[in-house]
Order: C-alpha cells, then sequence, then structure tokens
C-alpha cells in the first residue's frame, strides 16, 4: 500500500516506486496519483516490472466522479477498486452506513460493467457498536456480495479486538484482499513491521478459506524512520513465511 511511503511519493514519485520494485516487490495499491495522468502512472509501472491490481479511492469520488474513477482505474489496469475510510461525521448512526452501502452496491454495479472489482477497506470504527449492531455487520448484510468485496485490514480488526478467522470464516466469498500490518507489544497497541508484532499471519493466511484472498498487501500507516526501511523488514519476514 503506497500510502506507507506517502511523504516520499509526493517528493519524488518515480524514484519511490522504483525503491519499491528493488525490494522485490511485484505488486502496488495505489492511494493518490500526485498530480499524474493514468497514462503516465501505467507506463512506468510498466517500466518497473510493477503491477497495480488496486487502488484506493475517497467516496467523493464515488459520489461525484465514478465514471472517470473507473475510466482511470482501467487505463493503469486496476483490478479493484477500494473505498478506503469513512470521515468521523459520516458514521455517526446506522442510517449512515445503511446509506453507504447503498452507495457502495451502486459503485459496485458501475464497477463490474467495466470489469472491475468494487471493495471496502476497514478500521477499527466499524467493530464499534452503534444502535447495538456493529456496522462492519451491517455493511455485509446490506451489499451485495457479488458487488462489493472486502480487503480485510488485519490490524485494525485485531485492535477492535475482533478474531479476523471468524468473519473469514463466516463470509468465505465476502473477501478477496488482505491488508498485512503488525500489532506492537506496548500497551498503546501501535502499528509496527510484519513480524514484529502479535498478529499471527501464519495462522490466518493458512486458515483463510482456500483461494479466497486474491492480494496481500504490506503497509505500515506510521514507521520509526525510513518507511523503505521498514517494508524491507516486512517482505523480507514474509518471504519466509511458510503456511
Amino acid at each position: 500500500q503506497l500510502y506507507t511511503v506517502r511523504a516520499d511519493m509526493a517528493k519524488d514519485f518515480d524514484g519511490s516506486l522504483k525503491k519499491i520494485a528493488e525490494l522485490g516487490f511485484k505488486e502496488v495499491e495505489f492511494a493518490g496519483y500526485y498530480n499524474r495522468t493514468p497514462q503516465q502512472v501505467k507506463t512506468l509501472l510498466g517500466r518497473l516490472g510493477l503491477e497495480a491490481p488496486s487502488a484506493h479511492v475517497p467516496i467523493d469520488a464515488l459520489r461525484n466522479s465514478l465514471d472517470k474513477t473507473i475510466e482511470d482505474a482501467k487505463v493503469i489496469g486496476h483490478r479493484y477498486l477500494i473505498c478506503p475510510f469513512l470521515m468521523p461525521p459520516e458514521r455517526k448512526s446506522l442510517d449512515q452506513f445503511k446509506q453507504h452501502a447503498a452507495l457502495f452496491n451502486k459503485a459496485g454495479e458501475a464497477c463490474k460493467k467495466a470489469g472491475i472489482q468494487f471493495g471496502y477497506h476497514n478500521h477499527d470504527f466499524e467493530f464499534q457498536p452503534l444502535g447495538g449492531k456493529l456496522p462492519y455487520d451491517l455493511l455485509l448484510a446490506e451489499t451485495d456480495k457479488n458487488l462489493v468485496k472486502m480487503e480485510l485490514d488485519l490490524y485494525w480488526i485485531t485492535y477492535a479486538k475482533q478474531d479476523p478467522l471468524a468473519y473469514l470464516n463466516k463470509y468465505p466469498d465476502r473477501f478477496a484482499l488482505f491488508h498485512v500490518k503488525d500489532l506492537d507489544k506496548t500497551e498503546k497497541r501501535g502499528i509496527t513491521e510484519v513480524g514484529h508484532g502479535v498478529i499471527d499471519f501464519k495462522t490466518i493466511f493458512a486458515k483463510a478459506p482456500k483461494g479466497a484472498i486474491k492480494h496481500y498487501l504490506i503497509e505500515q500507516d506510521i514507521t520509526p524512520g525510513s518507511p523503505f526501511d521498514s517494508l524491507k523488514f516486512s517482505i523480507e519476514y514474509l518471504k519466509k513465511l511458510e503456511f
């Protein structure tokens, strides 16, 4: 997930992607294109031997520029468009989540016609009860399983003290991507390099519904030093992980 290197991308878009490729990554997920055109992005990815199966797009783009967002995605080669976040004013009630579910179905229908899969990425707030119900459960219930898949952030669902495997097993056809990031061993329960924390990735990967997860994307929102150093640790850990 290129949000990990957002500050570097803003300063040196091409150079940052080159460093990512040199670390051994084959796929990236975008969170903005930093004023590059879709064709410029596609050309650079091709030159570096990278693919971008997915991208995060803000909910406003779903409301106001969905056709253009899909058109750009097709040029770059995205196969998934993911809504990554809801701002605090947009997640105060179950009714709001119902409205979001309706929007996601609509976006999913438009994406499907273009040969793209729509999805939603969780944080922890979806697992905080509203009106006696978990918003995440409502989103799963109110969205069409064929139109809206889930990108499961393994850090945030663990941070929310929920069991990722329970959701993966209960809804085996809903999850298509993982955000792979670790929860540290401190009281703050912050984000750390994959393999430095407490999440049992080996078991989660092994027990996830077979063939369901198409893409595993490392993300680290905050790093103690250079994000490239953190990414190097994470990818080297995962290269050695057997499951």
